[in-house]
C-alpha cells in the first residue's frame, strides 16, 4: 500500500501495520510522519524502541540479528532503521528483502529514506518494502497546493484567512516549507483563534521563499509572469548562476519546440511528451501551454536565447538578469505584444 503523508492520519486511525516505509523530498513531512508512527506505536502499548542508523560504516548483519532476536520482557517494541544514503548497497539490499520476507513478531518496523530516485523506486529491495508494508511518501508541496496546505495548518491551530492572505502566504514561504511551519507557528503564538486579517499576516510573517531553476519552467508553463519575476529575482539573491536559469529556460523552450513540431506532423502526443521526458502533472501544463504559445513564438525565443548567453558571457552589453527577464516575458505575452530580442 503506497499513500501520501498527508493521508497517514487517517491510516493510523484503523490500526499499526508491522512496517511502515517514509520516504520523499521534503524533509519536514517525512520528519512528521515518522514522528506520527512513532507515538502512534507508543499509544498502542510497543513501548521499546531500537534505533539503527545505517552509514558507511554500518554492518547489515545487525539489522537481521536486531528483528530475529525477542525483547527481555516480551514487550512490543518499534525498529527504527534509519538509511540516510537512501542506497543501502548489495548487501544491505539483500537485508532488507531478508527482513521483509520474516518480519520480527510483536514489532513495528520503521524504515526512513530520503527522497529517490526512479530507478531506485525499482530495485529490488524498494519492492520488497513495498509489496510487504505500507509506503509514505513525503511530497514537497508544489506552489499550486501550498495555499490549501497553509489553510490546513492554520485550521489545526484553529486560525483561518482568506484566499488573498493564502496566497500572500504562499508568496512567502514557497520551497521552504519547514521555514513555512515556523511562521505559521509564530502567527499561533501572535494573535488568537479565529480569522487573520492581511494586514496582521503582512507585519509579521517574513519572506523565508526558497526557489529552484525548475520552478520559472512551472511559471513559464502556466503563463504566470509574476510569479516567474518572483522567482528570478530569488534566484538572483540567492547567487544563483545566470547561465544555470538560462538552461532552464531554453530547456523548456525546446521541450515545448519538439513537442508543437510533432503534433503538427500529426504524431501521438504520449509519444511525444515521453520523448520530451515530460510527465505527470507537468503533461497537462505543457499542452495548456501550447494553445497559448505558437511556433513561431517558441523560434523566436531560442534566438533570443543566444542573445541572452552573449549577454551573459559579456559579449553583448546589458545585464544578464534584465536579459533572462526579457526571455521570460517573451514567452508570457501574447505575440503580437512581444518585444523585440
Amino acid at each position: 500500500m503506497r499513500i501520501d503523508s498527508e493521508q497517514l492520519p487517517q491510516h493510523l486511525a484503523r490500526g499499526l501495520k508491522p512496517l511502515y516505509t517514509v520516504f520523499g523530498d521534503e524533509p519536514l513531512l517525512a520528519l512528521e510522519a515518522a514522528d506520527r508512527i512513532r507515538l502512534e506505536a507508543r499509544r498502542a502499548g510497543f513501548s521499546e524502541r531500537e534505533v539503527l542508523i545505517a552509514d558507511s560504516g554500518f554492518g547489515w548483519d545487525r539489522l537481521l540479528m536486531s528483528s530475529a532476536s525477542l525483547s527481555l520482557f516480551g514487550a512490543r517494541r518499534v525498529l527504527d532503521l534509519r538509511i540516510p544514503s537512501g542506497k543501502p548497497g548489495v548487501e544491505g539490499g539483500e537485508a532488507l528483502a531478508a527482513l521483509c520476507e520474516r518480519l520480527p513478531a510483536n514489532t513495528v518496523t520503521l524504515v526512513s529514506l530520503p527522497g529517490l530516485d526512479w530507478q531506485t523506486q525499482k530495485s529490488k529491495w524498494f519492492a520488497a518494502l513495498d509489496a510487504a508494508g505500507v509506503m509514505i511518501e513525503a511530497r514537497a508541496v508544489d506552489r499550486g497546493r501550498l495555499p490549501q496546505w497553509i489553510a490546513g495548518r492554520l485550521a489545526a491551530q484553529k486560525q483561518k484567512a482568506d484566499n488573498e492572505t493564502l496566497e500572500f502566504l504562499a508568496d512567502r514561504v514557497e520551497g521552504n516549507l519547514l521555514a513555512a511551519f515556523q511562521e505559521i507557528q509564530k502567527l499561533a503564538l501572535l494573535f488568537p483563534a479565529g480569522n487573520l486579517g492581511f494586514e496582521q499576516v503582512k507585519d509579521s510573517v517574513l519572506d523565508v521563499a526558497r526557489y529552484d531553476v525548475f520552478q520559472l519552467g512551472e511559471a513559464l508553463l502556466a503563463g504566470d509572469g509574476a510569479r516567474f519575476a518572483r522567482i528570478l529575482e530569488g534566484l538572483k539573491g540567492e547567487g544563483v548562476a545566470p547561465t544555470l536559469v538560462l538552461w532552464a529556460i531554453v530547456e523548456e523552450i525546446r521541450a515545448l519546440a519538439r513537442i508543437s513540431e510533432g503534433l503538427a506532423a500529426g504524431r501521438p502526443v504520449a509519444q511525444l511528451m515521453k520523448e520530451a521526458r515530460v510527465w505527470g502533472p507537468r503533461q497537462a501544463a505543457v499542452q495548456r501551454a501550447l494553445k497559448r504559445v505558437a511556433m513561431s513564438q517558441l523560434m523566436a525565443a531560442l534566438a533570443h536565447a543566444a542573445q541572452v548567453d552573449r549577454t551573459i558571457k559579456g559579449i553583448k552589453r546589458g545585464d544578464a538578469w534584465d536579459a533572462l527577464l526579457g526571455l521570460g516575458e517573451r514567452l508570457l505575452a501574447p505575440a503580437r505584444t512581444m518585444r523585440n530580442a
